[in-house]
This record gives structure tokens, sequence and C-alpha cells, in this order.
């Protein structure tokens, strides 16, 4: 083989011959290795896929030549989570294979931040000019400005004193001692009870509503106190995707302001009617059994059935009747010759209709 090279002046990248003689390494992997490595600084930030996408290497292609670079130590990786909570993937190629250690010592800070020591927001801490917190003695009792009337005073007296009522209703263990909430309207159902199969595939249903639309997004405890309505549509024939596509479709344009309103006026106005009870079947009378009859069949013994209808004969004799019946018939099908072929069929009636005997027709 004849060689002719010259060595160019400008515009050439140097290429170890590990590199463009490595076994391992396919064409696609050396040739982006190089182009990178040949790269000014100003374009070598850009990601390894952008610089393979315009030298036409995409898909499969470059996730193998990517995989062969990162197996044989020419290319590394790091992701990271930024400061804003971004992910981040940090590449570094070399024409040299290197190890993940010294990779690492080639990154520059590599030293991460650690995450338990966040930098401070406004600077450091200073001393607090102004609100300072009221001496103890000032807020040891505080003022009412309605005092209580005397008829309060002779109720809480004879009665103890009541409890205040809570948030939406809630009580505590503290209203026993008189020192914690009013009773107020029970908290709705429990959530730890066990429920119907058809409460609990209403309840189901209405807690799915938050992947469809997230306006509709109800609590356990909310979901629990409209499953009973749920579940009488289950009760009446409609599935539940039917009733997810009722309850999630033609929502007011205004959106909705109260989940739990909204549904629970819908499962009551869109309730479907009942399913009409259907009579049950009466109980059949079972047929009367037919008494034993007399086969009236010619033969030597003389034996009795029992009839299903209306026949006088065993099921047996009609099978041996019906068989000899067939055997005659093939017998006289058997004894009658054979049908004339239809030259001779046809000579025969033109004989028949000029009155004298015509010539056999010969091919």
């Amino acid at each position: 083989m004849l060689r002719h090279a010259i060595a160019p002046s400008r515009r050439f990248t140097k290429a170890s011959h590990d590199v463009v003689r490595h076994v391992r390494l396919t064409s696609d992997a050396k040739i982006l290795l190089l182009v990178v490595q040949g790269l000014p600084d100003e374009q070598a930030g850009r990601p390894l896929s952008e610089h393979a996408r315009k030298l036409g290497i995409t898909g499969r292609a470059y996730q193998k030549a990517k995989e062969l670079l990162v197996a044989h130590g020419y290319v590394h990786e790091w992701r990271a989570q930024g400061e804003r909570g971004r992910w981040v993937t940090e590449q570094l190629l070399s024409n040299v294979p290197l190890t993940r250690e010294e990779a690492a010592a080639l990154r520059p800070g590599c030293a991460p931040a650690s995450p338990s020591v966040p930098k401070p927001t406004v600077g450091e801490p200073a001393v607090r000019m102004a609100g300072h917190q009221l001496p103890v003695e000032e807020e040891r009792e505080k003022n009412s400005p309605h005092p209580p009337s005397e008829a309060e005073r002779e109720r809480v007296a004879a009665t103890g004193p009541a409890c205040p009522a809570g948030p939406a209703g809630a009580t505590g263990p503290e209203c026993a001692t008189g020192t914690g909430w009013a009773a107020g309207p029970g908290p709705g159902p429990e959530v730890g009870i066990e429920l119907a199969p058809e409460v609990a595939d209403g309840e189901r249903v209405l807690l799915s509503l938050r992947h469809v639309r997230r306006e509709l997004y109800l609590g356990v405890k909310e979901a629990r106190s409209l499953a009973e309505l749920a579940s009488r549509w289950l009760l009446r024939g409609v599935s539940e995707g039917e009733l997810r596509r009722v309850l999630t479709s033609e929502l007011p344009g205004d959106g909705v302001r109260s989940a739990v309103g909204f549904l629970r006026f819908r499962l009551l106005h869109k309730m479907p009617p009942e399913l009409p009870v259907s009579p049950s079947p009466q109980p059949t009378a079972p047929s009367p059994v037919a008494e034993l009859t007399v086969c009236t069949a010619p033969g030597e013994e003389e034996h009795v059935f029992r009839p299903l209808s209306d026949e006088t004969e065993c099921g047996p004799c009609r099978r041996q009747a019906a068989r000899e019946l067939w055997e005659r018939q093939r017998a006289l099908a058997e004894a009658e010759p054979d049908p004339l072929p239809w030259r001779e069929r046809f000579a025969r009636i033109g004989a028949s209709a000029s009155g004298g005997e015509a010539a056999p027709c010969t091919p």
C-alpha cells in the first residue's frame, strides 16, 4: 500500500494513537472525542449531545458511543442539585483515560457546599433595636371589655365553667374537666371503621376526583361524609367510571369554590331513579312422574317403560324399528337397476314422441 500524507500547518487536532487505534471504541466515539477535543473554549461548554447532533450522531448511535467513552474513562459525569433546586449535569471529556478520583480533582470547585449549612439570605444577624417583649408582670392577667353579669356568675357557680366552642365544632379531652372546648357537632364519620363494599367504592371514586380536576380535591373525612350518597348511585346501576364522569363534567365557569358543597349538591340533584324491583320467579312445580306402561312393540318378552309424553313404545324398540326400516329401504334401493345414460334416455323419449323405435345414437 502506498501512502501520501502532508502535515497540516493550521486547523488541525492532535490525536493520540491510543485513541485512533483503540480497538474497543467505535468510529462514532472516536470522531466525537476528536471533534470535541479540537473545539475552541467558547464552544466547549455545550453538552456532549449537542456536539453529537451536529455531527449527525443521534439516537442509539449516540447512546452507544457515550457508553463506550464513559466505560473507558474518557467521559465523566456528575449530577447535582443547584441552589434553586434544579438538577444540573456536569460533563468532563479527556483525551486520555482518567479514573473517577482523577477526574473529580480536575473539576473547578469540586468540594460541594453542605446542605445543612445554607448561606445566609440577608447577612449576619444584628441586635434588635425595637419591639422588645413586654415585662412578665404585665401579661399575667387579661383584661376583658365585657365583665360577666350576675346571672352568668350564678350559672358558673352552679354548673361550673362552660367550655368555649372550638374551631369547626372540635372537642377535646379538656371539656370533661371544664377546661377545654364545649361539645359541638361531631367531627363526622370515623375514618378507621369498616365500611360496606358499596360505600367503600363510593369513597374511592370521590378521592380519585383530585386526579381529574384539582379543584375537586377532597380530604379523607370529606370523602367519607359523601360516600353514602355516592354508594346510592352505585346501587342504582351506575358504574364507577360513569359516576366519575358525571361529577367532573360541566363544572361552573368561575370555578368550584367548595368541593364538598358542589359534590353534595350534584350527588343529590342528579341522582338516577331507583332500579325497578323485578318479581322473583315462581318456583316451578315438579313434573309428575308418569306411570309404567306396557310397550306395544312386537317382541318375544313383554316389558314396561315410563313414557315421557304419549309414546307407546320404549326407546330401544323404537330405535330397533327405525334401524329395520332403514335396512329395508337400502335393500330396495340396491335392487333397482342402474339409471340409463342420458343419451339413451333422450333416444327413448324421442322414440316415444314419434311413435316408433329410434335408432341408437352413436357418438
